[in-house]
């Protein structure tokens, strides 16, 4: 018989009541409502969102990454696996008890990821912070682990996450080259048809042959091309064998 469920902490939210359960030394469910929004046996998902951004980072010297959702810190605890020792990474949580989870009973699951110095954790809305981000200090990736992945509810223009309106914030939110990451329970033509129609060049992952078969789209900001040289006036494109003039 399976061990039964031990209730750590709960907390009443707009959402509905939030909980931490427990049955074993390191099997752990998050449950709002009733309904379970993630589990410390299978977090495959949570740690792809991070990895394939992160990954693509390793030639920048200091990248900053934006994470939407703390969870139970395995997407912080991959993002910070995959970035270098002067990365900066800014994770955004709307509930302040999951701080205290994460730095509490789940903390060492993650290597105790929250007291990374990379790490800075903010209590707000992130989508909020991502629409103040504000150059210089734009972000090189922004990864959405949330509660929910687009689907179809979350195609309205206003979604304040998935929605066309919200993809074009993110998009000006990221550098250059920046990529934006978020799961999907299945696929979402829409989804990706808006992250074209604002900007993006996206790539879908597929999920693994075994465990949660949750896709993450990739979309990356196009990185500016150089405009072709232009000559000047009078001047003629040098054809053959270079002349004996110096050019300066």
């Amino acid at each position: 018989m399976p061990r039964p469920w031990t209730t750590v902490d709960r907390v009443d939210t707009p959402e509905g009541l939030l909980e931490l359960r427990q049955r074993g030394p390191k099997d752990f469910v998050i449950v709002i409502d009733g309904r379970v929004l993630m589990s410390s046996t299978a977090v495959r998902t949570e740690r792809a969102v991070a990895e394939v951004a992160c990954s693509r980072l390793t030639s920048i010297a200091a990248p900053r990454v934006l994470i939407g959702g703390l969870g139970m810190a395995f997407t912080l605890r991959a993002a910070l696996d995959s970035l270098p020792a002067a990365a900066q990474v800014t994770v955004v949580e709307m509930n302040p008890v999951v701080e205290g989870w994460c730095r509490g009973p789940l903390a060492e699951m993650t290597g105790r990821a929250l007291e990374d110095p990379r790490t800075t954790l903010v209590i707000g809305d992130v989508a909020q912070v991502i629409a103040t981000s504000r150059a210089p200090a734009l972000w090189h990736a922004i990864i959405l682990d949330l509660y929910e992945g687009p689907h179809t509810i979350t195609q309205s223009l206003d979604d304040p996450f998935y929605g066309a309106r919200a993809l074009t914030v993110s998009r000006r939110a990221l550098l250059p080259g920046g990529y934006f990451t978020v799961w999907s329970e299945e696929r979402d033509p829409e989804f990706e048809e808006r992250l074209l129609t604002v900007g993006f060049k996206t790539e879908r992952v597929p999920p693994p042959p075994s465990g949660p078969r949750h896709h993450v789209y990739l979309a990356r900001v196009p990185a500016p091309t150089a405009p072709p040289a232009k000559s000047s006036p009078g001047s003629r494109p040098r054809t053959g064998a270079p002349s004996g003039r110096r050019q300066k």
